[in-house]
């Protein structure tokens, strides 16, 4: 199943922490995030897919050396809405930021700065993207689908996160 099919499912379920309300805030916080760095929605939507594709690669990597529960606690501490540098280099080391800032800007048009500058605020956002699957009662130990979708690779390959905000986008008008 999908992920935005997953998303919505976990709208659907009191179980789980996702709601409208939620997402709204989400989206609209990366959208403003966009407007406030003066990125066009072209530019804004091929960073987010990018961040997307990077943060879901550091989450496989870190649930292949540290485990499921560990991918789960990251997501849980660093979600938000709020810049948070923290959330950035929990998954990115140094050297990972200064190999893909770079590629960001080349293929998004946006500049290094700028991107640097959103980045503490895209990643929350997308974690707490992650997050709506996770248990209203448990989230440490509650599977999390909308998490392992994301993170299921196996499927076609590909996941983009930009599909899922424009899909979330019509769905809550």
């Amino acid at each position: 199943m999908g992920l935005f099919n997953q998303i919505l499912q976990a709208v659907n379920n009191p179980n789980q922490q996702a709601n409208l309300a939620e997402l709204s805030n989400i989206l609209t916080n990366i959208q403003q995030t966009a407007s406030i760095y003066g990125a066009d929605p072209g530019k804004s939507k091929m960073l987010l897919s990018m961040v997307g594709g990077y943060v879901r690669s550091a989450l496989q990597e870190k649930q292949n050396t540290e485990g499921s529960d560990m991918v789960k606690n990251l997501v849980n501490q660093f979600s938000g809405t709020s810049a948070n540098p923290q959330a950035v280099f929990a998954l990115f080391s140094q050297t990972k930021l200064a190999e893909i800032v770079p590629e960001i800007a080349q293929k998004s048009g946006l500049n290094a700065s700028t991107i640097q500058a959103m980045l503490p605020i895209v990643v929350p956002a997308l974690l707490s993207l992650l997050k709506t699957g996770a248990s209203t009662t448990d989230p440490q130990q509650a599977a999390n689908p909308v998490l392992n979708a994301f993170l299921d690779a196996n499927g076609d390959g590909t996941i983009d996160i930009t599909d899922v905000m424009n899909l979330a986008g019509r769905f809550l008008k």
